[in-house]
């Protein structure tokens, strides 16, 4: 079976735009939490998100501008705004030029949870306020698949278009299917990843009435984020895209790219148990660990660190606990995890990219993030959990999770390259 290789990523994030920023802010604490400036949260009940900081580009702000032409911007919903930025960030390090020769072996697939949300809404009350006058964009600037179509158009993507939606698990999903189509002779180069961008009224209230966001530190934003911590209450929303280029090795061999990890292992499962809440036991996410391993032709003695889901929910964090703990046994105490989320919240169908994006940096650099805001870990885990600064390890494979609403889960495993 081929095998595959990331050559190029690039990051919209609430840390900013640029995987270096992103990543240099991670290991220092950075939190992306705030107090919602994207509408007047005074009369809702979550009133703290984690958003993209825009601005004049300085600083790695986000400005549309810098990424898309002016007259083309009114075309986007923020989320494909997003993910065409980290498109560019993750061609431009790759050092593809995708000509006629390879673009029928050339695809994009980039997944997103829930799409123009914003869009859709602002437009909704307009049209319902007596504006009669829609957009002729109004669609296309919306529909999560478009995402990957105008890429494809940009790059000349001609293999394959389209997007996954599975909740929080999306961009996971997205990578996971990118990497099939490598693997089986049908893409050589994939463009792909997850975007995201619902921090607007119905987004923040219809996840807080599903009992899904923090509500208990709407004065303490950067506090609301706590995976694996027993005060925590809920996750906190984000927003922002993560893209890699995957390419078959002896392709990005032949063309000497610079070659950042390999992905090996990409497992999958069902809970089939409720629509939002995981599992109790953890037995999706253990199945989906498990399914990855297997994938990758190895056993829990060649894992060191796993990049948790953990997005600071009650009952999904300690079903990821019990999760690891049942695969790893009495080794579990040998394995360090933590969560980005504590930092950047939850980008929900852009999670999983941005996700394995600093993956990647983990085994490059072979320091691992810790959990921000844990101060009273969860009860009776055996795993080491990382507190209050950054660890130093030799990083060799990595497994990343993602789960998502209506009991989806993912796997990654992604390893550094030997050759």
């Amino acid at each position: 079976m081929k095998r595959v290789v990331v050559t190029g990523t690039g990051l919209v994030t609430p840390l900013g735009c640029g995987v270096s920023h992103n990543w240099s802010s991670l290991l220092e604490g950075v939190s992306g939490a705030s107090r919602i400036t994207l509408f007047d949260p005074e009369n809702y009940r979550c009133k703290v998100a984690c958003e993209v900081p825009l601005g004049d580009g300085l600083n790695a702000t986000f400005n549309a501008e810098d990424w898309i032409e002016k007259k083309e911007i009114k075309k986007y919903d923020e989320f494909i705004q997003f993910s065409m930025a980290a498109c560019e960030q993750a061609v431009s390090q790759s050092g593809l030029i995708i000509d006629d020769e390879i673009s029928n072996s050339s695809g994009c697939i980039i997944g997103s949870g829930i799409g123009g949300l914003p869009g859709i809404e602002k437009a909704s009350v307009n049209f319902h306020n007596g504006n009669s006058k829609v957009s002729p964009f109004f669609i296309t600037g919306r529909l999560i698949n478009m995402a990957a179509g105008f890429a494809s158009i940009k790059y000349n993507l001609k293999a394959v278009n389209y997007s996954t939606v599975s909740a929080c698990a999306s961009g996971a999903h997205a990578i996971g299917e990118s990497i099939r189509l490598i693997q089986s002779g049908q893409a050589k180069v994939m463009v792909t990843g997850g975007t995201e961008a619902t921090i607007c009224p119905m987004g923040v209230e219809g996840f807080t009435a599903c009992r899904a966001l923090s509500t208990k530190y709407n004065d303490f934003p950067e506090k609301a984020s706590r995976p694996f911590d027993n005060d925590r209450d809920g996750f906190v929303i984000g927003e922002g895209a993560g893209i890699l280029v995957l390419e078959e090795l002896e392709f990005a061999k032949k063309r000497n790219a610079q070659i950042l990890c390999e992905l090996t292992g990409y497992g999958m499962s069902s809970d089939a148990f409720h629509y939002t809440l995981p599992e109790p036991t953890g037995d999706g996410a253990y199945r989906a660990m498990e399914n990855a391993l297997n994938d990758a032709k190895l056993t829990v003695d060649d894992i060191s660190y796993i990049n948790a889901h953990g997005t600071s929910t009650p009952a999904g964090d300690q079903a990821e606990i019990n999760a690891v703990d049942r695969l790893f046994s009495k080794k579990s105490e040998n394995i360090t995890m933590s969560s980005n989320k504590s930092q950047i919240g939850h980008l929900l169908g852009a999670a999983g990219a941005v996700e394995a994006i600093y993956s990647i940096q983990t085994i490059n650099s072979n320091i691992i993030p810790f959990n921000k805001n844990l101060e009273n870990p969860c009860d009776h885990v055996n795993i080491n959990l990382i507190q209050n600064s950054p660890i130093e390890q030799k990083v060799e494979k990595v497994i990343s999770n993602s789960f998502g609403f209506g009991g989806t889960n993912v796997s990654l495993i992604l390893s550094r390259f030997n050759g």
